[in-house]
């Protein structure tokens, strides 16, 4: 299992209700190839930066999920097929960040 962030944009017009449960068939769909979401961050409606199939806002989800590097393609296959979903990205997020030490000399 990979570490990955989802940011997803989704249709202005749905309530909290259909927002949840998308983020729960992500989940669930997550679940089922073994992997699952570790924490979601819901932004709510922001303004888009230009319009994307006539809407000018869009409500912005984050996920962290733990998911198959074979299941990523399945994965945003459905994400595309979703009519709810007006953007989609989904990020490698590598889980140790190495950092260099500073010296004075």
């Amino acid at each position: 299992m990979r570490n990955y962030e989802l940011g997803l944009v989704l249709q202005p017009t749905l309530d909290e209700t259909e927002v949840t449960r998308l983020i729960e068939r992500i989940g669930q769909q997550l679940s089922a190839d073994g992997g699952g979401v570790t924490s979601v961050n819901i932004w709510g409606k922001r303004p888009l930066a230009y319009p994307i199939r006539k809407q000018r806002e869009g409500i912005y989800v984050f996920l962290q999920a733990q998911i198959d590097p074979r299941k990523v393609e399945q994965l945003e296959r459905s994400l595309k097929l979703d009519e709810n979903v007006l953007r989609h990205l989904l990020v490698y997020v590598e889980t140790q960040v190495r950092m260099q030490s500073v010296t004075r000399s």
